[in-house]
């Protein structure tokens, strides 16, 4: 009986300690979070993708923007023209109009297309890079998490400014 008594003071002592254990652990634990979409936004060499994409495709997006104009205007000669037309002239224009909307929208779509896979490898690029700064930061200041993604992130843990700063000293540029 007297060895049971003995033993809750040390079961009693080691939950104590198994509780405790967690409360200095976390203490020691340190947590960041990066906010992706304002790198995307903010960061220079962001930016500078940005623009990159827009002097690479300007000219096709005018291009196409004009050819939309000229089917549209063409679309309504037609449509004033038609009722004078004869059967056959309307059936040729018909026709002629319908392969030019065709010839557009595969266009517009082959458009959408090559701008979005170049997107896609721009703004991989930047996001590697982010993620080169984000290590860099998380091992000099010893952090033992960095979240990407999170539904909701206390304000003190947000280290999106200092990558993003880390990041344009790296470009070569400054905010």
């Amino acid at each position: 009986m007297k060895s049971v008594f003995r033993q809750i003071p040390l079961a009693l002592a080691l939950g104590a300690a198994l509780i405790a254990a967690p409360a200095v652990q976390a203490q020691d634990f340190k947590a960041g979070f990066v906010n992706t979409d304002r790198i995307f936004r903010e960061a220079v060499s962001a930016k500078a993708a940005q623009a990159k994409l827009e002097q690479e495709f300007s000219k096709r997006e005018k291009d196409l923007v004009d050819m939309g104009n000229a089917l549209k205007s063409a679309t309504e000669k037609f449509e004033r023209e038609a009722p004078t037309m004869a059967e056959s002239q309307r059936t040729a224009r018909q026709r002629q109009l319908t392969d030019q909307d065709r010839d557009f929208q595969r266009k517009r779509r082959e458009f959408q297309e090559d701008l979005s896979a170049r997107k896609n490898e721009e703004l991989r690029q930047v996001l590697e890079r982010a993620n080169r700064v984000v290590k860099q930061v998380a091992e000099s200041e010893k952090y033992d998490v960095i979240l990407q993604e999170a539904v909701y992130i206390n304000p003190k843990h947000d280290i999106t400014d200092k990558v993003i700063k880390a990041m344009d000293a790296a470009s070569g540029a400054s905010k």
